[in-house]
């Protein structure tokens, strides 16, 4: 770590009184020393991480961290405030602030190293000799592991007495004059590490072995929480009498665990932020399932938890997952929240069906017409010389891929409530909603049903023995056959007569109706660009076309949700080019791309002009996706692709009407944003630049902060 740290990157008397403010005082040490080259577009990267979860950990510790391509080189900044900054940690501020700054392509020795540092600071002694340090070069040679905390004590410039706002030295330290017995009771502890015990002696053979726990630590970019955790659980499980053993899946890759060793241990915990590789190997474990931070705040309850769980004999077919699209929910969360990630899965799983098989059944239709579907089967007719054949192929195709479209919204519906386990009665309940025409809301009802019968079902304590066979033979076969007996006989017919009554409601919307709807639509869509809502509407969209042979009006209800869906990236690309002086140089760069993205109807290309400024672009595109929903409806333009943007326009009806529509959205949307922006109060002391500005100039606004 010698080249990571020095003394420039260091600051005793950190001044910030925000994590943000903390952050751009740390982060501008590195670019002044050329480790950082764009410190806005750091600071975002920095700022993203921090929005997937605060950074703060208890013991006065905030360590924000990201990978950045303006990185040059891994670099760690170290800041320590009299104040305490606010991090996010249950017990209150942080006084100890380190910045990690991975590049986008860290190699693995650096990782590592980075890794040993998020270890040292579980280290009581650690952590009081960076509250007493006096000096930046020791405090940095202190972090490099070129000092140890007894150097700290010991040194004539470190032993006036800790600094204003440090905290008591650790349990058993008695400050320099104890130098000694700290280094021996250290000692003591480094044997007990070594037998895996806290004082007691390894247990013989004859003695009854300690319970045995494994854990997977993960979080989103594998460089500090993902080895705090591990080192968490390891030193609590010294303290319990249990062994733990942890892998780490950290961004310098990871060793997977023994097999032997799984095969042993009477418990697992998962603490994740990302999904746990290769899961399936801890299945028919009792399994703690919870966010990194936990472990590394309370790894004492967790270990006592999954010794509960043993004790009455629960286990999961590989534990519960750990991220939006797999996990049940996080403990405290409500019904809502739970419902809208359980249905979130199916919708993620679901889309590419339906882009892949939609968009190849309107290539099927553009080459061969709108007869393509009347085509014999190519099994039974194929001339590799007849363009009509290859249509026939291509419609044939999308039509098996569409097919897939319920059973996979509730297969993964039930994944994402109950795992693996869920998938066989989702699937199934999903093909009997085809089957006696329920459809969508069939998919639906068969996902959740699906889902809870699993969950009840892992919920009946199993005997050991037959703890193997659960998540393979008992649970697809009991499962399967109550959605299936539910689905045909119980609420089949209702949720039919449901879903064709929505049919019909749609196929007889027209004039004042229809315009209400498309206006609906694109609100929905640009509320948050990709987000819940716009999948809710996404899919009501795509949910009317998932057949062979559409009607009309959900053609409509198609060209309408993905016009509106483009309007967001485009009016911001278009804004940043008309007026590039109210945007930063980071949002002008992304005003590049968003081009490209708006145009192949990526709505979330708007997300970083959203989250730096929500209220005025979030309105301002609500308001011109409705324009252009309201006018797609009154064109009556139609379409039979789910995806594509610009690139399905011959596949459109009025495609000149259509891009008219997706023209005055995006010119709303511009204008809003333009004079929302103008509106804001200026910037003290800022200079607006001239047109034309060179390099420099732009650099220069670049360091302005955009007002909020």
């Amino acid at each position: 770590m010698s080249d990571m740290i020095t003394a420039e990157l260091v600051d005793l008397g950190l001044s910030a009184d925000t994590k943000e403010a903390a952050a751009r005082a740390l982060a501008e040490r590195m670019v002044a020393l050329g480790r950082v080259t764009d410190l806005d577009g750091f600071l975002a990267d920095v700022a993203a991480r921090e929005a997937q979860m605060p950074t703060g950990l208890d013991g006065g510790i905030g360590i924000p961290h990201c990978r950045s391509e303006h990185v040059t080189e891994p670099t760690l900044a170290f800041g320590r405030s009299a104040e305490g900054i606010d991090f996010g940690a249950a017990d209150g501020p942080a006084d100890l602030i380190f910045l990690i700054a991975a590049p986008a392509g860290a190699d693995d020795a650096h990782l590592t190293i980075l890794s040993s540092l998020a270890r040292q600071l579980m280290n009581d002694e650690f952590t009081t000799a960076l509250r007493a340090v006096r000096d930046a070069g020791t405090a940095a040679a202190l972090i490099r592991g070129e000092a140890s905390p007894a150097d700290v004590t010991a040194s004539p410039a470190d032993a006036t007495g800790p600094a204003a706002g440090d905290s008591e030295p650790a349990a058993g330290d008695s400050g320099p004059a104890g130098t000694e017995d700290s280094v021996a009771a250290s000692a003591a502890a480094s044997a007990d590490a070594a037998t895996g015990s806290t004082g007691t002696p390894p247990p013989s053979a004859e003695t009854a072995r300690p319970f045995r726990i494994v854990a997977v630590t993960s979080c989103p970019t594998g460089i500090a929480h993902t080895y705090m955790a591990a080192e968490s659980l390891e030193n609590a499980g010294r303290e319990a009498g249990v062994e733990v053993l942890v892998e780490t899946q950290g961004s310098a890759g990871f060793t997977r665990l023994d097999p032997a060793a799984i095969e042993a241990a009477d418990g697992v915990i998962f603490a994740h932020d990302v999904p746990v590789r290769d899961k399936d190997r801890f299945a028919g474990k009792p399994t703690v399932d919870t966010g990194v931070k936990a472990a590394i705040n309370r790894p004492g309850e967790l270990i006592a938890e999954v010794r509960g769980k043993a004790a009455r004999g629960e286990v999961t077919a590989a534990g519960s997952a750990g991220t939006p699209v797999e996990r049940t929910g996080e403990s405290g969360e409500g019904y809502g929240t739970k419902l809208r990630k359980w249905l979130m899965s199916g919708v993620s799983y679901m889309v590419p069906f339906v882009a892949a098989g939609g968009l190849l059944i309107a290539l099927g239709f553009a080459i061969g017409g709108y007869d393509i579907n009347k085509a014999p089967s190519v099994t039974d007719h194929f001339v590799w010389t007849q363009a009509d054949s290859w249509a026939a192929l291509l419609f044939q195709i999308g039509g098996v891929a569409f097919a897939f479209l319920v059973p996979v919204l509730a297969g993964y519906i039930a994944y994402g409530m109950a795992d693996r386990p869920g998938l066989v009665p989702g699937f199934v309940g999903g093909s009997i909603a085809l089957t006696i025409n329920a459809g969508f809301l069939g998919g639906l009802a068969a996902g959740l049903i699906s889902g809870a019968v699993v969950m009840a079902i892992q919920r009946v304590r199993i005997p050991a023995a037959l703890r193997g066979i659960m998540p393979v033979v008992v649970i697809p076969l009991i499962s399967s056959a109550i959605v299936g007996f539910l689905m045909f006989v119980v609420i089949g017919k209702p949720i039919a007569s449901a879903q064709k009554g929505m049919t019909d409601w749609l196929n007889g919307l027209s004039g004042a109706n229809a315009v209400l709807l498309g206006a609906l639509l694109g609100l929905m869509m640009c509320f948050d660009l990709g987000g819940p809502v716009n999948k809710v509407a996404y899919t009501f969209a795509t949910a009317g076309i998932a057949v062979s042979d559409p009607s009309d009006s959900a053609m409509k209800i198609m060209a309408a949700a993905m016009a509106a869906g483009m309007v967001p990236p485009l009016a911001m690309a278009l804004a940043t080019t008309v007026r590039g002086r109210l945007f930063n140089a980071a949002e002008r760069e992304n005003g590049k791309a968003a081009w490209v993205l708006g145009a192949s109807f990526i709505s979330e290309g708007a997300i970083p002009f959203a989250a730096a400024d929500p209220l005025r672009v979030i309105p301002s595109s609500m308001v011109g996706g409705a324009v252009t929903g309201a006018l797609s409806m009154t064109f009556e333009a139609t379409l039979r692709a789910p995806h594509g943007g610009i690139f399905v326009v011959p596949l459109i009806g009025n495609p000149l009407l259509y891009l008219v529509a997706i023209a005055a959205g995006v010119c709303v949307t511009t204008a809003l944003v333009i004079v929302l922006k103008g509106l804001r109060k200026p910037v003290p002391g800022a200079v607006a630049p001239a047109p034309g500005q060179g390099p420099a100039a732009s650099a220069a606004e670049a360091k302005q902060p955009v007002a909020a």
